[in-house]
């Protein structure tokens, strides 16, 4: 866990302010038996997950493609090749909507707007350093980070959790 208190307060309100404007089918299916709050969640989500990135086109068709998504300071972060169509879609149009499945046990849903962390030419956001250094550790330094891949982080303005059972995901990490 990588959130600070006031961050993890910050996701708790994202949480119950989506919960609550969500439509009544949804709210039948997610409630207080069966999500996390901020502080569970940020606890299950550690490390890599895998994230279904949905994007859109010019013409305004979907797209859905899979990044791999790290959930640091409360945010999703995620990056993808340059030259990839998801890069080009995101830097036309930032909306974008993730979703984290773990079969019927979790189900994390996020729309949002994306921020890109490393721009090939300008400014890099202010915490990059830190977010290349933790992603060095994890995926190794073999890659040229500032010419072949491109990092997102998504602010979400909705944030839906659908987890009945928090012990149970506990015990599947192993711990």
């Amino acid at each position: 866990m990588r959130e600070t208190p006031e961050e993890l307060k910050e996701l708790q309100a994202l949480l119950d302010a989506s919960l609550s404007r969500s439509t009544s089918h949804l709210r039948s299916i997610i409630n207080t038996e069966s999500t996390l709050t901020a502080e569970q969640l940020t606890q299950v989500l550690t490390g890599m997950c895998t994230l279904a990135l949905s994007t859109v086109t010019a013409k305004g068709e979907p797209r859905i493609s899979g990044v791999d998504g790290h959930l640091l300071h409360g945010k999703w972060h995620f990056g993808t090749a340059r030259g990839a169509a998801k890069a080009r879609h995101l830097a036309a149009r930032p909306a974008a909507s993730t979703a984290h499945m773990r079969g019927e046990d979790l189900g994390v849903f996020t729309h949002g707007t994306v921020e890109i962390l490393n721009p090939q030419h300008g400014e890099p956001a202010a915490d990059w350093p830190d977010l290349l250094a933790y992603l060095k550790d994890f995926y190794g330094d073999d890659s040229d980070w500032d010419n072949d891949v491109v990092y997102y982080r998504l602010h979400p303005h909705w944030m839906s959790v659908y987890a009945p059972d928090f012990a149970k995901l506990i015990e599947a990490d192993g711990r």
